[in-house]
């Protein structure tokens, strides 16, 4: 990879982004109302932060154990009767899954697990039929794009666009009206949860004493995808693990807070397969959800993560989507700052997973100013992993050439723009 070369791509886009002033219009309207929602639920709900600080603490406590409670959450769920994978990265993940999934009718839940791995590519060239059920990810989809936020995946695609796309699948114009567009999303969907033979969903949360997977949710997609389809399968980072039923729950509300909900519009909470046991206590797979149930666990690197004591606070994103909101870089660039994940803590994990070149432009992009800190639930010091990704950048010779530049000048002549002859 020639870093200058990616460095000079990734800069034409932000400057695309820029000058697209209908997107930013559309992405500075999310942005006020996230703010107003957020703001409300705080003063409504102040004991979140307190709840926010305790959480945090539970989850460092996972983090120094962390194999201990996969291990445990494992036991549970195929206790419960389902089966359970360890994906060591993407490559393993999208194997395990493909296998599962081979040729069949797949319907999917918001999942930036699955982003992450490349899934959907994958499943089609091994024959799959693959529909997002969001629908911020299934306009998406349409539109041949990529998500552009944790939360609000279609921030970035004005409500024109989409009618355009929703006509263009239904045969018909549908209206420039947000109830016309829910409504056949709607339709046009709910034949695919009931045909679909696979529903693949990430996880927000596993609890390693019950085996319980929580789903959080307001469309109601999941619901069905977690249950309609006759086999169920759940990606998830090995970080996304809790002690106890009540950390689920706590990670639930302040999860949805953050967020600036006052509660998921649904909380499904999954502990194996679907079973009856009332035809004299013999107990069958299968009721009304699904018979089969696959836990895939992925690695890719967090557990690298895990053992360096710079970037091991990272891994508790929640994935609220609130430093984004806050973010100058992001809101300017309509959600251009990053690839499958985003901001300064997206470069992040990208680092890990991908490896430190694939982040270089993303590196410098950030400004370090500090809001993000300020408006994590889990207080994620993301300015200083940003500063010693540079570090590391620099001391592996994959600066950009501008900044070697601007750090030459400086060295020179005490200013970074300063020229020969001159001083700072």
């Amino acid at each position: 990879m020639n870093v200058n070369a990616t460095v000079s791509r990734y800069k034409k886009s932000l400057y695309r982004a820029l000058r697209n002033r209908f997107m930013r219009m559309t992405v500075e309207k999310t942005i006020t109302n996230f703010r107003m929602n957020r703001d409300n639920v705080f003063s409504n709900f102040p004991e979140v932060k307190s709840k926010a600080r305790e959480l945090k603490k539970v989850r460092m406590e996972v983090l120094d154990d962390l194999f201990y409670y996969i291990d445990k959450a494992r036991a549970m769920i195929e206790y419960h009767g389902g089966n359970v994978y360890y994906a060591k990265n993407s490559e393993e993940a999208r194997r395990i899954i493909g296998d599962i999934c081979e040729g069949k009718l797949v319907v999917k839940s918001k999942s930036l697990t699955t982003e992450e791995i490349g899934l959907n590519e994958y499943l089609e060239k091994r024959g799959c039929e693959v529909w997002e059920t969001d629908l911020g990810e299934f306009i998406v989809q349409l539109a041949r794009t990529r998500p552009m936020h944790y939360v609000t995946p279609s921030i970035h695609i004005p409500i024109d666009r989409v009618a355009e796309l929703f006509s263009k699948l239904a045969g018909r114009d549908i209206p420039l009206d947000v109830n016309a567009l829910v409504g056949f999303a709607r339709e046009f969907l709910r034949s695919r949860f009931f045909k679909a033979d696979i529903g693949i969903t990430g996880a927000n949360v596993v609890v390693a004493e019950t085996g319980s997977i929580f789903l959080v949710e307001n469309e109601g997609n999941i619901r069905f995808v977690s249950n309609a389809p006759p086999t169920h399968v759940v990606l998830v980072g090995i970080e996304k693990i809790v002690p106890k039923l009540e950390h689920g729950m706590m990670y639930v509300d302040v999860l949805a807070k953050y967020a600036g909900y006052i509660a998921p519009g649904y909380i499904s909470i999954i502990s194996g397969v679907s079973k009856t046991g009332d035809i004299e206590k013999i107990v069958v797979k299968g009721a009304h959800g699904p018979k089969s149930l696959h836990v895939v666990f992925l690695d890719n690197n967090r557990n690298m993560m895990v053992n360096d004591e710079k970037f091991r606070e990272a891994l508790l994103c929640m994935r609220c989507g609130a430093c984004l909101y806050e973010c100058p870089v992001y809101g300017a660039v309509c959600g251009y700052f990053g690839d499958y994940y985003f901001g300064g803590i997206g470069t992040i994990y990208m680092a890990f997973i991908d490896g430190l070149e694939s982040v270089v432009p993303h590196a410098y992009t950030c400004m370090m100013c500090g809001r993000c800190r300020e408006v994590c639930p889990m207080e994620i010091d993301i300015p200083s992993m940003i500063l010693e990704l540079r570090r590391r950048i620099f001391n592996n010779s994959l600066s950009p050439r501008k900044i070697m530049d601007a750090l030459n000048r400086t060295r020179l002549y005490g200013s970074p723009y300063a020229q020969a002859g001159q001083s700072g």
